[in-house]
């Protein structure tokens, strides 16, 4: 036969499962960050509206400085978040590929990703490349691979949009595709700091409901101002809309998964500022290629 439990084992049980449940911290949500980093979302996808508005077959330079601008953010706040080797010189590869690539879209004869596929895969090996030269860095390489490929493909993929604008749609689908990812994060922070339910992890101070009503919003939006565009119909705006602002919310989100991943890890805080513009500045390099895969392909 076998032993029964007593009560006393059970309740010594239920009591060290309760611990392991106290344990567990949660992370607060601070409802004036989250307003704080949607407006800066707002900001963000403003410059690149008015930008792509100001080009024309004889003018793409002035979208190209405003987009170095958010790229030379995106470098900077990715680069203090994922503290890959030799820091420095990694920041001046991203920063040369970002120059690359927004001068190859701008003078290309004719509009494509290949280009800069192959631009992105160099400055990729030219960052390892930097990281194999000292042996403590070269112990890295492979638990610092992520990083690198977020902080050179990520500026690679903000360039597409200057490819975009080149399409025959092109200005209006960047219109459509910021303005539903910009909202999309907006009323994603927004609804955080109003109901950050249901958490979708204790240390992630994220909730649910946030991300599904910023992509339905987004994508609501996009089918709006679709129906007053020549070349749109509400039905092929919305699609548009629901892939770019999905796009952005997820890329947000995944941003705060990993940095709460590098705290639980013990590694030191990064600067505050950097780590919460971290996630809106990904969404939208995840949002251009998006978009612009959807034009070559659904709406051409």
């Amino acid at each position: 036969m076998f032993p029964s439990s007593s009560p006393e084992a059970a309740a010594g049980a239920d009591a060290t499962d309760d611990d392991d449940l106290d344990e567990i911290e949660i992370t607060p949500v601070r409802p004036a960050l989250s307003v704080a980093i949607a407006a800066f979302a707002g900001l963000v996808g403003i410059g690149l509206i008015f930008g792509a508005q100001s080009t024309s077959p004889g003018a793409r330079v002035p979208f190209a400085l405003v987009l170095v601008g958010v790229q030379v953010l995106y470098v900077l706040a990715w680069l203090m978040a994922t503290r890959p080797p030799v820091p420095l010189v990694m920041g001046g590869i991203c920063l040369v590929v970002a120059a690359w690539s927004d001068l190859h879209a701008v003078r290309a004869a004719e509009p494509g990703l290949g280009t800069l596929a192959f631009i992105a895969l160099a400055g990729v090996a030219a960052a390892v490349l930097a990281q194999a030269i000292r042996p403590d860095d070269r112990r890295r390489i492979s638990e610092s691979l992520r990083a690198t490929l977020l902080l050179v493909v990520g500026v690679v993929a903000i360039a597409s949009l200057i490819m975009l604008s080149r399409e025959p749609l092109g200005t209006q689908v960047i219109f459509l595709s910021v303005t539903a990812s910009a909202v999309a994060l907006i009323v994603a922070r927004l609804v955080d700091a109003v109901y950050a339910k249901p958490r979708l992890a204790p240390q992630v101070p994220r909730g649910a409901s946030g991300v599904i009503f910023g992509a339905m919003v987004g994508t609501l939006l996009s089918a709006v101002l679709g129906s007053f565009l020549y070349s749109f119909s509400p039905s092929s705006a919305a699609v548009v809309g629901l892939v770019t602002a999905t796009a952005a919310v997820l890329a947000d989100l995944a941003a705060d998964y990993a940095e709460a991943g590098r705290q639980m890890a013990g590694d030191p805080p990064t600067l505050w500022v950097a780590r919460h513009m971290q996630g809106p500045l990904g969404g939208f390099a995840l949002a251009a290629p998006a978009a612009y895969v959807m034009t070559v392909l659904f709406l051409t």
